[in-house]
């Protein structure tokens, strides 16, 4: 009996010295993972935000990039770290929702590793083709695709992403080949779209925004179910007749499990107040992001659907790596 009284003493002791730990926070920099290379959009997001959320908790919010094997070694990075509110990083949806079911084994489990805390940009996808292609809408790229078997191709930005599997849906929903060419990124697919060697691709509208406007590539539809102001003569592919891939990249603030109570909610405010400021309002508006107000409850249960979702895609296609 004494040994469990001295038990209970410690551990009201531990939680004590925790709640104490939380409420000083925080008392030092802290530092945000970004599981990919710097001067790319997560890479922007996370500084505009982190100016803003500085200023708020009068400590600096250090990005520290931890780029490679498609966000896999940040996001292991950030599961693996103390959990006390000085290391947080980005979540994306790709390492968050597909690669559990990509990969046969994973170093970190997305449900017992970490916390989502909240989703603070989600970015629109653009269909888009070469411009030497003639097709103008979705329907003509399908019957180009449907005429010639294997000789169109699409690029994308690794086999199992987002920008793969949602181009998937569409060409196998309407019963067409195209040749997929995974590349290590759109910085090099975009010039070989642009110089006609790849056909077609899938990306964000950050990314494709500055060529669609020059004129050098062609945008036929838009992967959200709304038009997007940035492009609004541009159909969605629900219009096109594609329901199914409703699909857009999101970025997020995540912790490692662990991490106190007081700590999170304090996170998960600064990081809401954050989207309000004129700053991160304009900086949105210009890179063709958008801010989807999202409670705790809500953005975890995104993950759990888009989990259930892109595993379901994930086992209908084949798809696997290791």
């Amino acid at each position: 009996m004494t040994g469990f009284i001295r038990w209970l003493g410690v551990a009201a002791i531990s939680i004590l010295a925790a709640s104490v730990h939380a409420q000083d926070w925080p008392a030092k920099p802290v530092r945000f993972i970004v599981p990919w290379p710097a001067g790319g959009l997560n890479d922007l997001i996370a500084r505009v935000y982190n100016d803003e959320v500085s200023k708020a908790i009068r400590q600096p919010v250090v990005v520290d990039f931890k780029a490679g094997a498609g966000g896999r070694i940040g996001i292991t990075e950030l599961a693996r770290a103390a959990p006390d509110g000085y290391t947080i990083g980005m979540g994306n949806l790709g390492p968050l929702t597909i690669y559990p079911h990509l990969y046969k084994t994973l170093p970190y489990d997305v449900r017992k590793d970490l916390v989502p805390v909240t989703m603070f940009a989600v970015s629109p996808q653009v269909l888009v083709v070469t411009n030497k292609l003639p097709a103008k809408d979705v329907g003509e790229l399908v019957a180009l695709a449907k005429k010639e078997p294997g000789k169109l191709n699409y690029a994308s930005v690794g086999i199992g992403s987002l920008q793969h599997l949602a181009l998937q849906l569409v060409l196998t929903k309407a019963g067409a080949q195209m040749v997929h060419v995974p590349y290590k990124g759109t910085s090099e697919s975009l010039p070989n779209l642009i110089a006609g060697e790849v056909h077609a691709m899938i990306d964000t509208l950050p990314v494709l925004l500055t060529q669609i406007r020059a004129g050098k590539i062609r945008a036929l539809a838009v992967t959200t179910p709304q038009r997007v102001p940035q492009l609004p003569d541009v159909p969605t592919l629900t219009e096109a007749g594609y329901p199914e891939v409703d699909a857009v990249s999101w970025y997020a603030v995540m912790v490692p499990t662990g991490t106190p109570e007081a700590i999170i909610s304090r996170l998960y405010a600064e990081y809401t107040a954050a989207a309000q400021t004129p700053a991160v309002k304009k900086f949105l508006l210009e890179q063709g992001l958008i801010y989807l107000p999202n409670t705790r409850e809500q953005f975890a249960a995104r993950i759990q659907a888009e989990s259930e979702r892109w595993g379901r895609i994930v086992q209908d296609q084949k798809i696997s790596l290791d």
